[in-house]
């Protein structure tokens, strides 16, 4: 009953006269201001500044920049979407859109003051910390510690750690001693609590200027720095004065080493020189001996042969012979009573010559 009584009011209604086609163009004018006042509504909220906090809660049409991504909040309650960069769409005056940075960022802490060990307070002007959202943990960091999370992990953390160092070092120590490693002992504080309570943080660096001291205390660095300076200097024209020294010594040294190495080598060559004419005379004197020995095997040779033949020659007929030719050759004359006995006396004579020929056999 309601469905027909509804179909019978919709005929009840007078409908409105149709217009004639071609008779003007009243109604293309109404579409077209329509359209037009329209792209201009999307117009004016798309380009409100993107730091308006009226465009985040009324805009239709958002953007994500490049490097950050979209969390969203509905009521104040956060969700868990994530958006990427590019153009997106929500529902207005109910969701409620921030962009999140998730590249590197750079937080400047300044004005950091602290007490030293001994009493002393200095301040740390500026202090950079880099660090980075990875976007696997955007919504447990949001949950947590909300769209300002570097407030307290990072620009309070660095404030807490900076004077927990300070209270435990001297002066000279965070100034001059272990000022080069403030920056990692900074890192790795920072670093320790975010992977514990918040591991989608990651600190990357942290860049630690020189810290303001009192005007007092820093001249007397200054002076102590200059006389440190001298002391230096004093070393290093020590240690150029050693490295001459040593240098002339090791050219002394190079140049004994040479002259001994030439002294040696003549040495050696007139060694070899000696050493030549040595075996030069050894030969010549083998050579000499070799022909001695030839000459006297020679002469032996020929003697034995000369006393083979004289014993051969030796007979009692060719010494009797040779007996009367030396007593014939013989013109002295000798006087005495028994000269005629030895020169006539024949058995004198023949027992000569058998003696010599029996001498003869026995060494034959």
């Amino acid at each position: 009953m309601d469905a027909q009584q509804q179909q019978q009011q919709r005929a009840a209604i007078p409908q409105p006269p149709r217009q004639q086609q071609g008779g003007g163009g009243g109604g293309d004018f109404t579409a077209i201001f329509t359209v037009l006042l329209s792209f201009i509504a999307i117009s004016a909220i798309v380009l409100v500044p993107s730091s308006s906090t009226l465009k985040n809660s009324l805009s239709v049409v958002h953007q994500v920049p490049e490097g950050h991504v979209g969390v969203y909040w509905r009521g104040g309650a956060l969700l868990k979407t994530i958006t990427y960069p590019g153009f997106h769409l929500k529902m207005p005056l109910i969701t409620h859109f921030e962009p999140i940075q998730v590249t590197l960022q750079t937080d400047l802490v300044r004005d950091i003051p602290c007490g030293t060990k001994g009493g002393v307070m200095i301040n740390f002007e500026k202090i950079e910390v880099v660090n980075r959202l990875h976007k696997d943990h955007v919504y447990e960091t949001l949950l947590n510690y909300g769209v300002q999370y570097d407030n307290t992990w990072i620009y309070d953390k660095i404030h807490h750690e900076i004077n927990q160092f300070c209270s435990v070092h001297s002066l000279q120590q965070v100034y001059i001693d272990m000022f080069d490693q403030i920056d990692e002992k900074m890192k790795d504080a920072l670093q320790a609590d975010c992977t514990r309570y918040a591991p989608g943080i990651e600190i990357i660096s942290v860049r630690v200027t020189k810290p303001n001291i009192p005007e007092s205390i820093r001249r007397n660095f200054e002076q102590m720095e200059e006389e440190r300076t001298k002391v230096l200097i004093a070393v290093e024209k020590q240690r150029v004065a050693e490295k001459e020294a040593e240098t002339h010594k090791k050219i002394a040294i190079s140049e004994a080493e040479k002259n001994a190495h030439v002294s040696k080598i003549k040495m050696e060559q007139k060694l070899m020189e000696k050493d030549s004419a040595r075996r030069e005379e050894e030969i010549s004197n083998l050579m000499y001996m070799a022909r001695e020995r030839s000459l006297a095997d020679a002469d032996f040779y020929r003697t034995m042969k000369e006393a083979e033949a004289n014993k051969l020659m030796l007979t009692p007929q060719y010494l009797e012979l040779k007996f009367i030719e030396a007593i014939t050759n013989n013109s002295k004359i000798f006087f005495g009573d028994k000269v005629p006995n030895m020169l006539f006396d024949q058995r004198l004579l023949g027992n000569f010559l058998q003696d010599v020929a029996s001498k003869g056999n026995v060494e034959a």
